[in-house]
Formats: C-alpha cells, sequence, structure tokens
C-alpha cells in the first residue's frame, strides 16, 4: 500500500486511464465496414486524472492514489500527472492487470467513448490508507460506475472523511450500463458538494428537470452543482437556485474534460475559501477554457498562456 506522507489541499481516489482521441473520422463506425480519420492524439484520460491535473495547474497541491498497470500506458499517465506536480505516490501498480484505456471519437461537440476499465476496475477500499485523510484538506471522488470495486464502500470513505475533518466532492460521471444504481442517501449526506451534469443529475434520480430532481434528493444533500453544457451551471444551496451562464468559446477544439476542467476551477477556489458564487464563476471559465486546446489537459500546460487565453477569449482575469 503506497503511502503518501506530506501535507496537501486535496486527495484525489479515482480511475486512471489513457485517451485515444480520434478526429476528422469519416462517418460512424460499422461492423465489417473500415473508416479514416485524420487525426490521432494519446494522452491523459480519465474524469479523475484530469481533475487532479488541471486543479493542480491551477495552483492548489494534489496527491492522487488510483491503481494502474505495469505498462507503456502507465508511464505516460505518471509523467504527466508529475508534470503538473501531483503526488503520485499513492498510485499502485499492477502486475497483473493493464492500465485502462479510452478511445474516444470526436464528433463536433459530441464525441462517442468506449472504455476498457482494465486496473481502475480493481480500485478497492483495502488498497487505501485512511490514514492519509488526516494529510488532506479536501477528498474528491470521480466515476463511481467505473469502480466497482469502491462502490459499497464509499458511503464508509466519505463517512470518515467527513468525521476526520475534510471537505469532500464528487462527480459520478456517466454509467455505461444506464441502471443509475447508487445510494444517494447514504452517500450524499457526507458529500459537501455533488457535481453531476444535468442529465446525470435526471437519470439518477428518474426525474423530468431539474426543480424536480432537487426536490427527491433535497433531505439528504447539501450543495448541488450541475454542469449544462452550453447554457451554464445550476447551484443549489440548500434554500435556493442560482445560474451561472457559460464562456461561450465559438471555435472549440473539443470538449474533452470540460466538465472535469469546470470541477477543477470550481474545487481550487472552493479550498481557497471563496464564495460558492465564485467558485461557480471560476469553474465556467476553467470548463470554457479546456476547450481551447485538444485533450483534457492541455489548456492547463502553459500558465501563462493559460492565463492570456482566458482574457483574450472570455475577458476574465485568472
Amino acid at each position: 500500500m503506497p503511502a503518501i506522507s506530506k501535507k496537501f489541499e486535496v486527495l484525489v481516489i479515482g480511475e486512471l486511464n489513457v485517451d485515444i482521441i480520434l478526429n476528422g473520422i469519416e462517418g460512424f463506425p460499422v461492423v465489417g465496414k473500415e473508416i479514416i480519420c485524420s487525426d490521432l492524439n494519446i494522452t491523459l484520460g480519465s474524469s479523475s486524472a484530469i481533475f487532479a491535473s488541471n486543479l493542480s495547474s491551477l495552483g492548489t497541491s494534489v496527491a492522487y492514489i488510483g491503481k494502474l498497470g505495469k505498462d507503456n500506458f502507465a508511464q505516460l499517465v505518471l509523467e504527466n500527472l508529475d508534470r503538473s506536480d501531483v503526488d503520485t505516490q499513492g498510485i499502485i501498480k499492477s502486475e497483473a492487470l493493464n492500465t485502462g484505456a479510452t478511445i474516444v471519437m470526436n464528433y463536433g461537440e459530441d464525441r462517442a467513448m468506449l472504455t476498457y476499465p482494465g486496473a481502475m476496475n480493481s480500485l478497492c477500499l483495502d488498497d487505501i490508507d485512511l490514514s492519509v485523510l488526516m494529510n488532506a484538506q479536501h477528498l474528491h471522488f470521480s466515476s463511481y460506475f467505473l469502480q466497482p470495486g469502491l462502490q459499497h464502500d464509499l458511503p464508509y470513505l466519505f463517512r470518515t472523511a467527513k468525521e476526520s475533518g475534510l471537505t469532500t466532492s464528487i462527480d459520478p460521471q456517466w454509467d455505461p450500463s444506464e441502471k443509475w444504481d447508487i445510494p444517494l442517501d447514504k452517500l450524499l449526506p457526507w458529500v459537501d458538494i455533488f457535481m453531476p451534469n444535468k442529465q446525470e443529475l435526471l437519470n439518477l434520480t428518474s426525474a423530468d428537470s431539474i426543480p424536480h430532481a432537487i426536490d427527491k434528493i433535497k433531505s439528504f444533500c447539501n450543495t448541488l452543482v450541475i454542469k449544462d453544457g452550453i447554457n451554464g451551471a445550476w447551484l443549489w444551496n440548500g434554500t435556493e437556485v442560482s445560474l451561472q451562464p457559460s464562456f461561450l468559446n465559438a471555435h472549440p477544439v473539443d470538449c474533452i474534460g470540460a466538465g472535469d476542467s469546470f470541477n477543477a476551477g470550481f474545487i481550487h477556489k472552493f479550498v481557497k475559501g471563496s464564495e460558492t458564487s465564485l467558485c461557480l464563476e471560476f469553474g465556467a471559465v476553467t470548463g470554457a477554457l479546456s476547450t481551447t486546446d485538444a485533450g483534457g489537459t492541455k489548456a492547463f500546460k502553459n500558465k501563462s498562456r493559460m492565463k492570456e487565453r482566458a482574457f483574450e477569449q472570455f475577458k476574465y482575469n485568472l
């Protein structure tokens, strides 16, 4: 069980994989036929890792717990996280399992994805030294449905984090099986910031609108942040709903990791003690900023260029 010894602001527990991104695709794949794409990029993938990398690039200290194989993809993941100054001491390298990978097929502002879970499937509570929580200020978890090894114990993990004095956040992400089975009533009381997108929230609550969904979970949910694409982001603070308009990029390169980048911006401000309205605004900017470059992390690699783009394209001072 790898140890993380130094103090840090955010501990991320989550899935790890690479993204194999295809652009300029001539149609949609059909069984028995072959099509061509004009561009391929292999980069850091997974909601949790993109969040961690961009959060660290924004200036928050981050440590990571996850599981990889021992292969070339694992090396790419570790090199990318290390380059962003994410503490990777807590990442387990499995001898028996391969690193996960997602094939991303971009079609304009939408995409289709195919994921091989690999080692991320097997991360479980026994892999986590819970004493590491004493070194953290905040715990973030993402991609509930891609991590079956942690699902049963997640309420316990988050209760332990809260009892240890941490603030907490979760982004559930998409359910590939579309069963949407999360024990929200047992989990959300221990979650300070619940961060689904609109469709995920409606699916999780079997609701037909945001007000209907809030009504179903308001008795056990704390703060709810709902990402709604070009419509902006909604915040329910326990008593009222507010809307943060989006910062629109007229010519997005791709939208990979935009939601994770929104999360990174929100939590960056949240752990610094900012009001939730400012957290929401900053998240909207960082989500939009992500779309100015390919993949989920490239727009955040150069801090001075990141600030320039935020001002040039969105008239916002990071």
